[in-house]
């Protein structure tokens, strides 16, 4: 059924090429991981990299037709997105509850294959009042700084929202640039045990979803810039505002278990 002909709420998409180009990125990319891993060649995550971007900004492109310029968006519409989001984001913590499962499998009854200690014999965590701190007070106010920005964009304050927004997007450079540098000079590689497996996957997935949350976050500030955000319309940015929370609860977590009480 075309959505130009209905005679309903629902919008029903139209055949799309972005789900097999992205499955393809997703696929290039993996395999480009592996060859690098392996080889130390980067020519094929590069190309999987370049793949995913392209499918990513076209597909999104798309659907801020749909929403923002087509009206395709109804309120139907906008309460399955809400619960499609609510369930993604559910998955989500499903997926780092394996981690914390893992790590406190590990710490609680350590094995003989590691000295039964924790942290194993010869391995040096990270000082928890340091670096980690750092960031959890960086998260905690871009956590701040996003809420200011979803009630500025509520009242229609657009340079409010701005501000806001354009805070928390360097928030979370800032706290990638930290845990980055944090891995570089790390005591610890990820071969070193459970602990260096548990810490540096569990870590580095949450890593790995604070840029997402920036990506998402820069895509918003640039909607709002081109006026394309407004107070009744603008789930694309409380979407991104959800996944941000969660990412800090998580990182709350992560920082309790791992940095405080797992050192």
């Amino acid at each position: 059924m075309l959505t130009t002909n209905s005679n309903h709420p629902f919008h029903m998409v139209d055949f799309s090429p972005w789900p097999l180009t992205g499955a393809i990125g997703a696929m290039v990319l993996v395999s480009g991981l592996a060859k690098w891993f392996h080889m130390f060649n980067m020519n094929l995550i590069i190309i999987g990299m370049m793949i995913t971007l392209l499918t990513m900004m076209q597909w999104w492109r798309d659907v801020i037709r749909e929403g923002t310029y087509q009206g395709l968006h109804t309120n139907y519409v906008s309460i399955s997105l809400r619960w499609g989001m609510i369930l993604f984001i559910t998955s989500e913590i499903l997926f780092f509850m394996s981690f914390f499962w893992a790590f406190f499998s590990s710490s609680l009854s350590p094995t003989i294959e590691i000295g039964m200690l924790w942290p194993p014999q010869g391995i040096k965590p990270f000082n928890p009042m340091q670096i980690p701190l750092l960031n959890t007070a960086i998260l905690l106010a871009s956590g701040v700084t996003v809420t200011w920005a979803h009630h500025s964009l509520m009242e229609a304050n657009h340079s409010q929202t701005m501000k806001s927004l354009t805070m928390t997007v360097i928030l979370g450079l800032y706290f990638s640039l930290l845990q980055a540098y944090e891995y570089w000079e790390a005591p610890f590689t990820i071969a070193d045990a459970v602990y260096g497996s548990s810490f540096f996957v569990a870590t580095g997935f949450h890593g790995l979803h604070v840029i997402i949350g920036t990506v998402f976050l820069t895509t918003c500030l640039m909607r709002h810039e081109m006026k394309q955000l407004s107070p009744n319309h603008h789930f694309g940015f409380e979407a991104a505002a959800w996944y941000w929370h969660f990412v800090d609860v998580v990182w709350l977590f992560l920082y309790i278990s791992i940095y405080w009480w797992g050192s």
